[in-house]
């Protein structure tokens, strides 16, 4: 069972560590300290409810559903765009940690704009739900449980990670040119990710 376990822990870093809009946000938020806590719990948590989806069987019927597939790829596009565009207005706007501090967002808009960049990117439910979900079932039970649980901390450890992390890193940000320099690479990275879901929406 640590065999499972170990390649869950290992599945669920290779697909949660690569650069995505969730993770973006993520390090975006760690270095205003914004709810540098709360985002990171609502991420992994939403993670851990998604892969227990996975590994229990959900995988194949949500890949299987067009319809589903369709409207959360639209959706989660126009929203991937959408906070990409705000964030190039920030980097447009200027300033540095210290003025941004000022106007720190309310804990109910943090958690909805978490909520929205998790469950609005469909790459979330094709590396949490299909994909683990169909690794998981290489294992008999109830290994396929202790390989999900391997890819749920993965998912706690590299959030929380990135949290605190991007606080540590708030001194730099105190700077105008590096926060110019933070919201476009966030605001790149949105839009980018919006490309790639529209284009396989359109090549399904």
């Amino acid at each position: 069972m640590l065999i499972a376990f170990l390649k869950g822990f290992g599945a669920g870093s290779g697909l949660i560590i690569a650069i995505g809009a969730q993770n973006a946000f993520v390090l975006s938020q760690g270095i205003k300290k914004n709810h540098y806590i709360v985002i990171p719990l609502i991420c992994a948590v939403c993670d851990a409810l998604l892969i227990t989806l996975g590994v229990t069987g959900m995988g194949l019927f949500l890949a299987s559903s067009r319809t589903l597939s369709l409207a959360a790829g639209m959706g989660g596009a126009v929203f991937l765009f959408l906070y990409g565009l705000r964030s190039f207005k920030s980097a447009l706007a200027g300033g540095n940690l210290s003025s941004d501090e000022k106007t720190g967002t309310s804990l109910k808009t943090a958690v909805l704009t978490t909520l929205a960049v998790t469950l609005l990117n469909p790459h979330v439910y094709l590396d949490t739900v299909v994909l683990l979900g169909s690794l998981s079932s290489q294992f008999h039970p109830p290994g396929h449980l202790y390989f999900g649980a391997g890819a749920v901390m993965a998912s706690f450890s590299w959030f929380f990670a990135l949290g605190v992390g991007g606080r540590l890193l708030a001194p730099v940000f105190t700077r105008e040119a590096s926060w110019r320099v933070l919201n476009s690479l966030v605001g790149i990275t949105m839009w980018v990710i919006a490309g790639s879901v529209l284009k396989a929406l359109f090549l399904i």
